[in-house]
């Protein structure tokens, strides 16, 4: 677990080139999320001291983009798309069957960190529907079953 005074340490350091920028807490936010996976809300009180705003007005700006997220995520992070095509393919039973088998919700960790679940709106591959990914893999025509084959490899 890293401590208070490493993490303030490391968003200091991601966070400094970018003062004096006009717009200095997107590029923050993305900094830390990147380098940290998440945004602990350390993090977000860090930044806002550092920009000179208050954290609400920090988790303001973060929460109305949908690219930022609250939760250390798992090691393994699985997104299964639920776009028309996807989701005319059975998309949802996907999901179902995941959520089942890892004992979690939609934008939850399993408890031993190692899968997050996710939903994306279109990766683009509407041939290959329904689609998940699972860190960079994709997979294609893919059933509840054939999810769960799929996540042993990852475990």
């Amino acid at each position: 677990m890293t401590s208070n005074n490493d993490m303030k340490s490391q968003i200091r350091e991601l966070i400094t080139p970018l003062k004096g920028q006009q717009i200095v807490l997107i590029p923050a936010l993305q900094a830390v999320q990147e380098k940290m996976g998440y945004l602990p809300r350390e993090a977000m009180e860090e930044i806002g001291e550092l920009a000179g705003v208050s954290p609400n007005t920090v988790y303001g700006v973060a929460s109305f983009y949908a690219q930022f997220r609250y939760i250390k995520p798992g090691k393994h992070m699985i997104k299964v798309c639920l776009g028309t095509a996807c989701h005319v393919c059975g998309a949802m039973s996907i999901v179902d069957s995941l959520e089942r088998e890892l004992h979690i919700k939609e934008g939850e960790t399993t408890k031993d960190e190692n899968f997050s679940l996710e939903s994306v709106r279109c990766f683009g591959s509407c041939a290959l529907a329904p689609v998940v990914v699972v860190d960079n893999d994709v997979y294609g025509n893919v059933t509840g079953p054939k999810a769960l084959e799929t996540i042993k490899k990852y475990q």
